[in-house]
């Protein structure tokens, strides 16, 4: 109402601005031209006449225009009331509803809670009724049992253990083959089951191998180039041995210099190095120093790409970058010949396809195996065998509690608190056996061979021992008179503990025990 207020306002002032400006203009004009004003005077009274008219008309208009929008806001008014009340009605009516369907809910939850107490009355009725006749079985069994006592002069526990000895006797032997038999049974089928899971696992990782050594050979284009490698007074085979830490042998051998060192990263280092010499011919300490840190920066990023590549191929994710690195210096780390770095891919491999069999974890199973031999990456450098240093590196770089064991139980130092870690144990041993994927000189192996079996013939009651499989299985022949069947088993962990003491050796050995006893009798 306001708003059309205003507007009719405004309007009316419109018009009434117009009339007073064309009377003002009519006054200018009459002032201007005093000359015509006899003339002019009729007109500015006409002008006046018809700006009264015009201005009459106008408020006319403004009032009628007034009327008819006060009109049609009222009838806006009225019809926006008439919604409103039919609304209100509505919500009335169905707030009405809502109110009768919850009054029959009310009423129809208080019938139900008067139905559940009248049966809770009864049940509490039967159960004093059930307790009642309990009560009076009881002790009629109690009288039963004060009547059976004073017949038979036994009590119920003289009476029950009576029984039970019985049962005992007659039932002992019974019981002894049953178990027996079931013993034998479980094992039977625990030793199939391992077996074929470890068969499946190694015909689906077939691996080849190649042995390596701890000396390399650099082919030389003539022998001259060994006196160039020599130098003047041996000063250039002096820098390259002190530089690389590696052993030049330089002997009859045709064109050919030997390269000798127990650690195979200095020894590489050293191998490409004099291979650029030789092919660079210029032969000096300050070149050598040159092409060594060559060398060295070639197998830093040979180390590194391998590290990658073995993590790439088992799939591994979330390796910390300095075990990459350290994965990477295991291939060029052997052990009784075999790189550690394919030996540790193999028994990633080899984990994680038993522990599939098994229905275990397979990424933690690989992850152990991937792992397991890290310490041996470090143990050139570092005090302390390769299970301890591995351990200490995993747990450094935030390893689980998983990998961590399998690192310290795979060689029996710690007992394996989980299955993935006697899996990787498992794994471990596999691939160590495999025909050609570990050897030893000759000098090693007899005396291995030989005091193998001085440590079986050590014991009391033993009356030889043979090494059979390459050293990988002992049997000793025990004597019937001085070891009985019962201590067969003791004498065997004796042996094998004394074993694990003393001798250092790949894989496992088996200690076979046989006890024979032997009756000859001659018909005359």
């Amino acid at each position: 109402m306001i708003a059309i207020n205003w507007l009719i306002n405004l309007l009316i002032g419109l018009f009434a601005g117009a009339i007073l400006a064309a009377v003002a203009t009519i006054a200018y004009y009459r002032q201007g031209f005093s000359k015509q004003s006899v003339a002019l005077k009729s007109a500015s009274e006409q002008a006046e006449t018809e700006a009264a008219k015009l201005l009459g008309e106008a408020q006319k208009a403004g009032e009628n225009r007034k009327r008819e929008l006060l009109l049609q806001a009222k009838e806006e008014i009225h019809k926006a009331r008439l919604e409103f009340e039919k609304d209100v009605r509505e919500k009335k009516a169905e707030l009405q509803r809502e109110r009768s369907r919850l009054d029959q809910k009310e009423e129809a939850l208080d019938r139900k809670i008067e139905t559940l107490e009248q049966k809770e009355d009864a049940l509490d009725t039967r159960v004093s009724d059930v307790l009642a006749l309990e009560e009076k079985a009881r002790e009629i069994e109690r009288q039963k049992i004060i009547e059976l006592e004073r017949i038979s002069s036994l009590s119920v526990d003289d009476a029950k253990n009576l029984v039970l000895d019985e049962a005992r006797q007659a039932y002992r032997h019974d019981m002894a083959v049953m178990l027996r038999q079931m013993e034998e049974t479980a094992k039977e089928e625990a030793d199939r089951k391992a077996k074929e899971i470890i068969v499946t696992s190694i015909q689906r990782y077939a691996a080849d191998y190649v042995s390596e050594s701890t000396v390399s050979v650099v082919a030389l284009p003539s022998d001259e180039m060994k006196g160039r490698i020599i130098g003047r007074e041996g000063r250039n085979i002096r820098a390259i041995e002190t530089m690389t830490g590696v052993d030049l042998i330089i002997d009859d051998t045709p064109e050919a210099v030997i390269l000798s060192s127990f650690d195979p990263i200095r020894r590489e280092i050293a191998r490409i190095a004099l291979e650029k010499l030789i092919v660079d011919g210029r032969i000096h300490p300050a070149r050598i120093e040159e092409m060594v840190e060559k060398a060295r920066k070639e197998v830093d990023a040979t180390i590194k790409a391998e590290g990658e590549r073995a993590v790439f191929e088992t799939g591994m994710i979330g390796i910390h970058p300095e075990i990459i690195k350290l994965l990477g210096r295991l291939r060029y780390r052997t052990s009784y010949g075999q790189n550690v770095l394919q030996h540790s891919v193999e028994v990633c491999w080899m984990a994680g396809m038993m522990a599939a069999e098994l229905g275990l974890d397979v990424m933690m199973a690989k992850r152990c195996g991937l792992l397991h031999d890290i310490g041996k990456a470090a143990d050139f450098e570092m005090e302390g065998s390769h299970i301890t240093l591995g351990a200490e590196i995993a747990r450094k770089y935030k390893e689980g509690p998983e990998v961590i064991n399998a690192i310290l139980s795979h060689h029996g130092e710690v007992e394996p608190d989980s299955m993935i870690s006697v899996l990787v144990a498992a794994a471990d041993a596999i691939s160590a056996a495999r025909p050609g994927a570990r050897r030893e000189n000759l000098e090693n192996y007899v005396k291995r061979i030989q005091k193998l079996e001085e440590i079986a013939n050590s014991f009391a009651g033993v009356e030889k021992s043979f090494a059979i499989q390459a050293g990988r299985e002992v049997r000793v022949l025990v004597s019937p008179e001085n070891v009985k069947d019962d201590e067969m088993i003791l004498k065997a962990r004796e042996i094998c503990k004394k074993i694990e003491e003393e001798l250092d050796y790949p894989g496992q050995i088996k200690v076979h025990i046989i006890r024979e006893s032997r009756v000859t009798e001659f018909a005359k």
